[in-house]
């Protein structure tokens, strides 16, 4: 793993740590006890779904006294947000909004979302918490391969550096060639971009016979999909940087909810001054303790617009004590999402898994996909995953895919078919890379 670039003593427009980075954890959570007994009145008397959900579940703001009252009351799903569409889960009248974002809306109806000033501000700061986590400084250029517009990532990510007091490169997403002259000729400290989308400018550098290692970036943030070590191994050691982890949904705010710190990468740092995370059961909903592996919830504790009460990510994940940030506790890396979970003859799998395996290998640079089939009453996973030009031989790297086949049937326990695939010959993704298409008949 590449050695962490960030130099000791250097400070910017904002310290080095905020006073709630430096915070005890007494502190902490004397913190969001007063905040959460303020979030749970403001959502029940300005929102009228929290008020019939509180009613229904005859549990009131009154009733919250300590951390653990928390688990008495209802949980929010993304079905609520979308039956509510576009306006009515806002707290605040829709003229003291500032700024709407919303999801594509590929599966239903799109979740809206929106910030008052106020909230932009909050937003703002931990986004500019989270690059100075990862090593970002003021003065530094930010090249952001983010998506602008109604996906929070790109403003996101644009206003925290702005706040920071870093010069902004809004490139967005897409155009990777230009992608890569705008990295050469602008020189950039830091780029925020998806796993995914990094790889495809990997590729482009040495398309164009480039060293990536020779480029200015010292320093990646990437999220908005689950991505693994084996990942950040092959990104650090293709571009000699530090890559950290960023983590967030336009649900809880956009991205800046948790932010991998730089010293440390053991995992992301809450910024709990603002978020109270729960780890819940997937199948029950009880609330599970620090350490035990399970399904995220978010609380927003802050927000004035669009407040979240015990939103349920699907993402799955445990917390962990705090290390750089002592007084905030940490998420593991995302593993997969309860929701996009392959079951495939009784066996669980997430394409996280596979990931890793095949970054293993010396062949692969990180681009496959998952096809789900039904044969008869038989369902198959065939993996996609395209070779190296490098490694390349024309005819598929037989030896290589049987190697794969033996090494996930025997450590994941489930049968797949492996085909290595030209270089260049998958879809590149401009955003979070799709990964698993599920052409199983339905019903």
């Amino acid at each position: 793993m590449a050695s962490t670039k960030l130099q000791s003593g250097s400070s910017g427009y904002l310290p080095e740590m905020d006073d709630a980075e430096r915070a005890s954890r007494d502190e902490i959570m004397a913190l969001q006890t007063k905040r959460l007994a303020w979030s749970l009145a403001h959502a029940y008397d300005n929102v009228a779904h929290y008020k019939t959900a509180f009613d229904k579940a005859r549990v009131y703001p009154s009733d919250f006294r300590q951390l653990s009252d928390l688990a008495k009351f209802p949980f929010t799903v993304k079905t609520d947000l979308r039956d509510n569409y576009p306006f009515n889960m806002f707290a605040v009248p829709r003229e003291q909004l500032v700024r709407v974002h919303a999801s594509s809306g590929t599966t239903g109806r799109p979740i809206v979302v929106g910030y008052t000033r106020a909230d932009i501000a909050t937003w703002s700061a931990v986004m500019a918490r989270s690059i100075r986590a990862a090593g970002g400084r003021t003065g530094m250029i930010i090249h952001n391969a983010y998506g602008y517009g109604l996906f929070t990532g790109g403003l996101g990510a644009h206003y925290g550096a702005e706040h920071l007091g870093c010069t902004v490169v809004p490139v967005s997403g897409g155009m990777t060639e230009r992608q890569v002259q705008l990295i050469n000729d602008f020189r950039p400290d830091i780029i925020t971009v998806t796993p995914s989308y990094m790889l495809a400018i990997l590729d482009e550098f040495k398309r164009q016979g480039l060293d990536p290692r020779k480029s200015s970036l010292k320093f990646g943030i990437f999220g908005a999909e689950p991505w693994t070590n084996a990942m950040r191994v092959e990104i650090e050691t293709a571009f000699d940087m530090d890559a950290t982890d960023i983590y967030g949904l336009s649900e809880v705010i956009g991205p800046g909810v948790a932010q991998e710190c730089v010293e440390t990468k053991d995992g992301l740092h809450i910024w709990e001054d603002h978020f109270y995370p729960e780890v819940i059961d997937p199948q029950t909903g009880a609330v599970l303790p620090d350490g035990e592996m399970g399904e995220l919830v978010f609380t927003s504790l802050t927000k004035e617009a669009f407040p979240v009460i015990r939103y349920r990510t699907r993402d799955l994940t445990r917390l962990l004590p705090g290390t750089a940030r002592p007084g905030m506790r940490r998420m593991e890396k995302v593993t997969g999402r309860s929701d996009d979970m392959i079951i495939l003859r009784g066996v669980n799998l997430f394409p996280t898994q596979i990931e890793e395996v095949l970054l293993a290998t010396d062949w692969c640079g990180g681009h496959f996909i998952l096809e789900l089939t039904r044969e008869g009453r038989m369902d198959e996973l065939t993996i996609q995953a395209e070779a190296r030009p490098e490694r390349w031989d024309g005819n598929g790297l037989i030896e290589q895919a049987e190697r794969i086949t033996a090494h996930i049937k025997n450590t994941i326990g489930i049968s797949s078919r492996v085909r290595v695939v030209a270089p260049n010959t998958l879809e590149r993704s401009l955003g979070k890379a799709k990964r698993v298409y599920d052409r199983r008949p339905k019903g």
